[in-house]
């Protein structure tokens, strides 16, 4: 079923599927050392750094994680 369209493509897509792959950018981010978000930093984990909705978090976090115990 080909066709001027490219019908040759879509065939082998609806046969095979679609598969994304990563590209090449380098090393991965842990062996660069950095952090990808605030969420992830230790100040903002424990909420050292000062802001309420991040201590309100922590003591959320504290209190989940001492649940089971």
């Amino acid at each position: 079923m080909s066709n001027q369209y490219g019908g040759d493509d879509i065939d082998k897509v609806i046969l095979e599927g679609v598969t994304f792959k990563k590209t090449g950018q380098g090393p991965k981010r842990q062996e660069q050392g950095k952090v990808k978000t605030k969420a992830k930093k230790k100040s903002y984990i424990t909420g050292a750094h000062g802001s309420a909705s991040a201590k309100k978090k922590a003591d959320i976090r504290r209190a989940r994680a001492n649940r089971h115990k």
